[in-house]
């Protein structure tokens, strides 16, 4: 099995808080690192989604009470959202018993109604993580272009060849258009669901435009814009923000919308090998989006991600906001030598970041102009994990 990071942020989230809320999407290893914790911390685990489970929980306070002292793991907590409001009344009686910390471990792979739930009724009493698939710094850099093909799906990363992993991610795809996403709320028919879902991987990285969107799918930008607000909140599609700098100049407003898991664009746009991809017109892209999935698991909690884009041209793929206030402006090339554009330049004039690297496909570590530098996905995330140690 391969070693998570998440493991040490979830049970030190256990040792300062009532309730943890572990999120992601589905089938990135949240139930087997929930498995984990459950041994190695003699916990009562239970799947939601398990109908003599569900039966445990008719009187949901006379059960979890009787356990009383031991962490509870509650799996597919999104299908039971009526046990935070038993949950509220069972922690404070707990803390007024003296059972503090590290009560509950819950589980779900969406964040939209979960969330909501939650923050209504265990406001103060609970930690939020979200749980990636898995990236660069789990599997070792050796495996870089392994990962970037096939994705952090556990089991699509782990397939016996490419194919398998291919077919893999497929059936992940179907299993979404089905089931999951109908389960939250989804009145569009599958077929037209893949068809945007396909265009959002063809477009890897570009600014929303919903009526451009709708025009191909026969639908209406309103309700693009719910479709994909609904993949955001299932962890598959992320949305990532423009960073707004007052510099007196017209700036990009809409939001790039990127695939999060490079082996879903992949599988999306059937690419079943590394040359494929590195002979397509997504490859590119793919790899930007990969190296962002990547630095934001590695960055320090709190960062916010940006992007950063004039009308005139001034670009930067990435600004990292960390704790701190400092900011961090990261172009991504998938170039063995990569050359910086004059957008660069200007985005750099405007922002004035505290750091400046640019993220290439090289290894080796070197300075490209005064105060920039070229570095490998490797080293610059071994950088963002020490800065979240320190």
């Amino acid at each position: 099995m391969i070693p998570r990071k998440a493991y040490k942020i979830v049970t030190a989230a256990l040792e300062r808080q009532p309730a943890v809320v572990l999120l992601g999407s589905r089938q990135i290893g949240k139930t087997t690192l929930a498995e984990q914790i459950a041994r190695d911390q003699n916990a009562i685990y239970l799947d939601l989604e398990e109908p003599e489970d569900r039966n445990l929980l008719v009187n949901a306070r006379q059960y979890i009470e009787s356990q009383m002292g031991k962490l509870m793991v509650l799996d597919e907590i999104h299908r039971a959202p009526e046990l935070f409001t038993s949950l509220r009344g069972i922690i404070d009686r707990g803390r007024r018993e003296g059972l503090k910390n590290g009560r509950f471990l819950l589980l779900g792979s969406a964040s939209l109604d979960l969330l909501k739930q939650s923050g209504e009724t265990l406001a103060g009493r609970v930690a939020y993580i979200e749980m990636s698939p898995l990236t660069l710094q789990e599997v070792g850099n050796e495996y870089l272009n392994t990962l970037w093909l096939r994705g952090g799906f556990p089991d699509s990363y782990l397939s016996a060849s490419d194919k398998d992993s291919l077919m893999n991610r497929r059936d992940l795809i179907v299993s979404y258009l089905e089931r999951d996403v109908p389960m939250f709320g989804s009145r569009l028919p599958s077929e037209t669901l893949r068809r945007l879902w396909t265009m959002l991987a063809h477009e890897q990285g570009s600014p929303l435009n919903a009526s451009k969107l709708g025009a191909g799918l026969g639908i209406r930008g309103q309700a693009v814009n719910a479709y994909v607000d609904l993949l955001v909140d299932l962890f598959l599609v992320r949305r990532l923000m423009p960073y707004h700098a007052n510099v007196g100049k017209r700036l990009t407003k809409s939001p790039k919308l990127y695939v999060r898991d490079s082996g879903l664009v992949h599988a999306l746009l059937a690419l079943q090998n590394i040359e494929q991809v590195l002979s397509h017109p997504v490859c590119g892209m793919s790899w930007e989006g990969f190296v962002i999935e990547n630095l934001i698991s590695a960055a320090p909690a709190l960062t916010i991600p940006f992007f950063y884009r004039t009308l005139a041209g001034a670009e930067i793929d990435l600004i990292l906001q960390l704790p701190d206030g400092q900011k961090w402006a990261i172009e991504i090339k998938r170039s063995t030598s990569p050359k910086l554009e004059k957008g660069f330049h200007f985005a750099q004039q405007d922002i004035q970041p505290d750091r400046s690297f640019v993220v290439y496909s090289g290894e080796r570590r070197y300075s490209l102009s005064e105060g920039i530098e070229a570095i490998s996905l490797w080293e610059m995330m071994e950088i963002l994990s020490k800065n979240d140690a320190a």
